[in-house]
């Protein structure tokens, strides 16, 4: 047992170690929600309990869009809804890997986020352990950085101003720029990120990536 325990440890230390440095950019990234959420008119504690709950950054920022538009409940919830829709494959993924009861899987299923998943992964497959150490980095920073971009207010500017519409889609580049090594991986990345391109002009926002989702889950089915 006490070799179990001292190897999750090491692994969850190794996913949190990674992440730290992600972790920058993560809080900015909150820091922007906050102020814009704010600017909306959601209010603090919402605003703050929202990046507690659901802790998906680009989700959050469609449903403050659509709330600052003058958009309903439903139609927030929509959007964010539909970006969240590529956690499906990547949530089949994780399944087989998940340790504890019911409780404690869908806990650490909450720390499951585009970074956290690419970090986990490792020479022999996706690491639980590994994936709640990066999640729960990350999830201090967003929250932390949410926080700040409350108190902040007006002070700060928008993400565009703060350079995070470049960073983060270099990040998450440099996420996947490993795996395209792997001619299956590559394929399905040019192919989901093919047709998100195709259809980001012509269909509401969230249905391009729900498309795109759902070619890298029948490029999971195929590798098995």
């Amino acid at each position: 047992m006490d070799r179990i325990a001292t190897s999750r440890a090491r692994r969850w230390q190794g996913g949190a170690r990674t992440a730290a440095p992600l972790g920058i950019a993560v809080a900015l990234f909150g820091v922007a929600f906050g102020v814009l959420a704010q600017e909306a008119g959601l209010g603090p504690l919402p605003t703050l309990a929202m990046s507690l709950t659901t802790f998906a950054g680009s989700a959050q920022l469609a449903a403050v869009a659509v709330v600052d538009a003058g958009g309903g409940l439903a139609a927030a919830v929509g959007a964010a809804a539909l970006l969240n829709s590529r956690y499906l494959p990547m949530g089949i993924a994780v399944a087989p890997v998940a340790e504890g009861g019911p409780l404690a899987r869908v806990l650490g299923a909450q720390l499951m986020i585009d970074e956290s998943w690419a970090l986990a992964h490792t020479r022999e497959g996706l690491d639980w352990w590994r994936l709640l150490g990066a999640g729960g980095v990350l999830y201090l920073a967003w929250a932390l950085g949410t926080a700040a971009g409350l108190l902040a207010g007006q002070a700060l500017a928008d993400p565009a101003a703060l350079g995070l519409d470049a960073a983060f889609p270099a990040l998450f580049l440099g996420l996947l720029w490993p795996w395209l090594r792997r001619r299956r991986t590559a394929v399905v990345a040019a192919l989901a990120g093919g047709i998100a391109l195709v259809l980001t002009p012509v269909l509401p926002e969230g249905l391009p990536l729900l498309a795109a989702a759902t070619v890298a889950l029948l490029g999971l089915r195929g590798a098995r």
